[in-house]
């Protein structure tokens, strides 16, 4: 009978599961935090190694390299497009609903030295930073460095020198697909143990926090939640089915990573098992290993609406009201401190401290008002961030030419 169980219904059982143990025995929780961290680590363990071995198979084998960057600039096309969709969502609704309006927030009352190291690290965040990051000193540091941005170029660069070399390179792309082929086996073991690390980090999350930071700010959550399934159900449902496929479809083919994240509260818990996914589906190698690791950069779609919500909330929390033209300046910053903010601890509130630094009536310190929920709703926002890089690598295929609507819809149905 337990044989029969999904490994998704595995890590939902988890997720109840160490909620339930968060709630009643928090110190306990609390005590649980290393099954989820190590197994994050698992999975990061194999992600720059495999996104190489990906991307170097994928673009080594290819006999049209312009293919290559028609890929990557429709892919960057793309992102630019739905992040700005997302972030003017996030404006509109929090102008609609005014989720901070009658909160009379006393920001002399707020704990500042909570927000102290995200304050300065949005300082430290600029372009200059992270265009530096995109190069690695050496070529094996690339694997190391946890940069997937590094890892990227450094795949790229040996892809093309593998497609020129011709037929010298044929042992060279033989290791690559053998390697390949271990560490898709290895994913598929680790992911065995997402429902104890989902478990361990459900139960640190209610175990730390509990139920009663939530009451607070319980409006806005609820807003930010309902923004967020709006641009999945609607915005990226619009996108799907005009290229052939039903967005609900592929919530449930990705049910696992889903609740993976969920359970997690990190998108690179899903980010190697979604590479998998989506060369099952039938998305060529190169399509997958350019637009998923970069996507994880440029395409955070659940960041773009919480940089938006929560700095115009924040404003209406402290009844400092915006102009529109204020209002613009932040989404227009929010577009360039949004990338690369996946791959940095805490990334969703050092970007909103540097978004914030745009408009001095609200200060940075402002984000302590929203400390306690950031952990809550940062599974929200990777979920969205998950979905929207499945999306995004499934119609750029498309419109490849890669898969049909008919393939897309067939591998959809099919179950794990």
């Amino acid at each position: 009978m337990l044989r029969r169980v999904p490994l998704y219904g595995w890590v939902l059982l988890a997720v109840l599961a160490g909620a339930c143990v968060g709630w009643l025995n928090p110190p306990l929780g609390v005590a649980l935090k290393p099954l989820g961290d190590d197994f994050i680590k698992l999975i990061r363990m194999v992600v720059a190694p495999l996104v190489f071995t990906t991307v170097v198979l994928g673009i080594g084998q290819m006999r049209e390299l312009r293919h290559v960057g028609r890929i990557g600039l429709r892919a960057l096309a793309y992102f630019e497009v739905l992040s700005t969709v997302a972030l003017l969502l996030g404006v509109l609704v929090a102008n609609a609903l005014k989720p901070g309006a009658g909160f009379h927030a006393d920001i002399t009352h707020l704990d500042a030295s909570a927000v102290a190291h995200y304050a300065s690290a949005a300082r430290e965040q600029g372009i200059a930073e992270f265009l530096a990051n995109i190069i690695p000193t050496t070529l094996p540091a690339a694997l190391t460095s946890g940069e997937l941005l590094q890892v990227l170029l450094v795949a790229v660069i040996i892809g093309f020198a593998t497609a020129v070399s011709g037929d010298r390179a044929h042992a060279f792309i033989a290791l690559m697909e053998s390697l390949s082929v271990i560490l898709f086996r290895v994913v598929d073991f680790v992911m065995w143990l997402a429902p104890i690390g989902a478990f361990g980090a459900m139960a640190f999350t209610l175990g730390k926090f509990g139920w009663h930071s939530l009451a607070p700010l319980a409006q806005f959550m609820g807003v930010f939640y309902l923004t967020c399934a709006t641009f999945v159900l609607v915005v990226l449902g619009t996108v799907a089915r005009l290229n052939g496929f039903r967005i609900t479809a592929l919530l449930r083919y990705l049910r696992t990573e889903i609740w993976t994240v969920i359970g997690t509260s990190s998108s690179e818990s899903a980010l190697a098992p979604l590479i998998d996914r989506l060369k099952r589906l039938g998305c060529p190698p190169a399509t997958v290993g350019l637009v998923v690791p970069t996507g994880y950069s440029f395409n955070l779609d659940g960041t773009c609406i919480y940089l938006s919500l929560a700095a115009i909330f924040l404003a209406q929390a402290l009844d400092v009201p915006l102009t529109l033209g204020q209002q613009m300046t932040v989404l227009l910053v929010a577009m360039v401190t949004s990338k690369g903010a996946a791959a940095v601890t805490g990334g969703g509130f050092i970007t909103l401290a540097a978004t914030l630094a745009v408009v001095p009536s609200v200060p940075v310190e402002a984000i302590a008002l929203i400390l306690g929920i950031d952990r809550f709703m940062s599974e929200a926002r990777a979920v969205t961030n998950l979905i929207g890089n499945a999306t995004a690598t499934l119609v750029i295929s498309r419109w490849e030419g890669d898969l049909t609507s008919e393939q897309i819809t067939q591998g959809l149905a099919k179950s794990r």
